[in-house]
């Protein structure tokens, strides 16, 4: 079969063309990626190896997919190589930043969990591995800085309350929230969270930093330990 290059699309259906013609927002999910990769392949044109990424997670996820495609999942796509992964890996983790600094500026409330579970979500979703984050708050309640404080085994992390205290005495926050994610998708506690839950509590209460919330991220659910009364 033949290759169909841009050359044989119409002008003005050409990714680049149609933008100067119409903006950026006339573009559709693959236009706007095939203006990223740039050049084709001897197989494929940027356009057809963007409707490609975009259906590694079709239907679930389309362009949201970005944010948790991995390089070799990337590479999996003939044409795609280290620079093109590259690149792609790039959009996905500045659409992220973006996305958590526009939350961050619209007012994120930290003592909120489903707030708190927006912050994270894109960091922590679809995830194989479990993480750990701490949220640091000053004496508004407001954002300092958030931590990945470890990151684990599919099933398990290993973390201490002495590392998560060190860092909140570095930034001088008065109070923290735990956030982490479970890969399984359920986000009920376990019995090691419950337990090192208290076990950061109270550390907490002794160095007088106050843990507001344990908030645990699953496949499109959370829950929060404050709002179940367990904190």
């Amino acid at each position: 079969m033949k290759r169909i290059t841009m050359k044989d699309i119409p002008t003005d259906e050409r990714p680049y063309e149609k933008c100067l013609k119409e903006g950026p927002e006339g573009l559709s999910d693959a236009e706007l990626l095939s203006i990223i990769i740039r050049t084709g392949s001897k197989e494929y044109n940027s356009l057809a190896l963007a409707q490609k990424i975009l259906a590694l997670n079709y239907p679930k996820e389309g362009i949201l997919g970005l944010l948790h495609l991995s390089m070799p999942e990337l590479m999996s796509v003939k044409g795609i190589g280290a620079v093109k992964g590259a690149q792609l890996l790039c959009v996905g983790e500045l659409s992220r930043r973006i996305w958590k600094r526009t939350a961050l500026s619209q007012g994120t409330n930290f003592c909120r969990p489903l707030d708190i579970v927006n912050y994270f979500v894109e960091d922590m979703r679809h995830k194989e591995q479990e993480l750990v984050y701490i949220a640091l708050l000053n004496t508004k309640g407001s954002l300092i800085r958030d931590i990945m404080i470890s990151q684990g085994t599919v099933n398990a992390s290993a973390v201490s309350p002495r590392e998560i205290f060190i860092e909140a005495m570095k930034y001088h926050a008065v109070s923290l929230v735990l956030v982490h994610n479970h890969p399984s998708g359920d986000p009920s506690p376990s019995r090691e969270d419950l337990s090192f839950t208290r076990r950061v509590k109270e550390a907490g209460d002794l160095v007088g930093i106050r843990l507001l919330d344990h908030i645990i991220i699953g496949d499109n659910s959370y829950i929060s330990l404050k709002e179940r009364g367990i904190l």
